[in-house]
Formats: structure tokens, C-alpha cells, sequence
């Protein structure tokens, strides 16, 4: 997957982006950006790590939080839902999940929820990546966060 070609499609339809990151820390806002001229299409990245930084920035429940913790697909859409709220984005992807080291039986390493958000609502999805390593988990994200978007741009 090419962050050029995100990049491209949005230029395409006229969409801003934007991206709310906890466990890939601004990982996809750095692949959108290092491609030149990514600035006449992202708008803006929450790095929203903590509980706390869901809330105050992106406006997730604590409720939400409380009933189903940071890694799941009711965070992921509070959150994809928040970053398109918060900013001149037409689309905003969410990403939360445990990278690893560690894990749980019911959170286990490798696990990651997605949220996008659009003028069309929210669609969210987990996926399993297994227990890959802390690096190859993030990047995994980056590269799935990435091809959700294309593929909402190119619908």
C-alpha cells in the first residue's frame, strides 16, 4: 500500500484527511507526510496515546472506555468519529491496539481496531495480526489504516 496512492485519491475527490493514532503514535500521518505535496491533502493527526488523550481530544466516552476499554471497536469509532468532528478532514481513519509486548486472553498481542469516518458514517473492524512483534504490528497498521482509505476514496 502507497501513502502516494491515498495521496492521489484524495486529491481526486477534494478530501482532507486525518488520522487519530494510539498504538501507531503518528505512524500514519508520518507515511501520508513524507511524501511530497501531502499538504493540499492532510489536514491534521491526533497522537492520542492515553485514556485521558481519547477523551480531551477526540471527545471518546469515558463510559465507552469504562464498558469496553481503549482496544475496541466502539473506541475505534468514537474516535474516527472525533478526528472528523475536530478537523477540515472529509475522512478520518482511527487506529487503537496492542503492539506488543503482551496482551491479554481477551485483548491478546496483535490485535487492532480500525475507524473510518466519513460524510457517509462510521465503519469499524478488528484485525488480528498475532503476535508479530511490536514493529511489525504497527507497520501492519499503518499499511491497513492506509488501504481502508483508499478503498473508502476509490467507493
Amino acid at each position: 500500500m502507497s501513502a502516494g496512492a491515498v495521496l492521489d485519491a484524495a486529491r481526486a475527490q477534494g478530501v482532507m484527511l486525518a488520522a487519530a493514532e494510539s498504538c501507531t503514535g503518528g505512524m500514519i500521518m508520518a507515511a501520508l507526510t513524507a511524501v511530497p505535496g501531502s499538504s493540499s491533502v492532510v489536514d491534521r493527526g491526533f497522537v492520542t496515546y492515553s485514556n485521558a488523550a481519547k477523551c480531551q481530544m477526540l471527545g471518546v466516552s469515558p463510559a465507552t472506555l469504562d464498558a469496553h476499554g481503549a482496544v475496541s471497536e466502539p473506541i475505534a469509532h468514537e474516535m474516527a468519529a472525533g478526528a472528523l468532528a475536530r478537523s477540515e478532514a472529509g475522512i478520518a481513519v482511527a487506529v487503537t491496539g496492542i503492539a506488543g509486548p503482551g496482551g491479554s486472553e481477551h485483548k491478546p498481542e496483535g490485535r487492532v481496531c480500525f475507524g473510518l469516518a466519513d460524510e457517509h458514517g462510521v465503519v469499524t473492524e478488528t484485525v488480528e495480526f498475532g503476535a508479530i512483534g511490536r514493529d511489525a504490528v504497527r507497520a501492519a497498521t499503518v499499511e491497513h489504516a492506509l488501504a481502508m482509505v483508499l478503498a473508502r476514496l476509490r467507493a
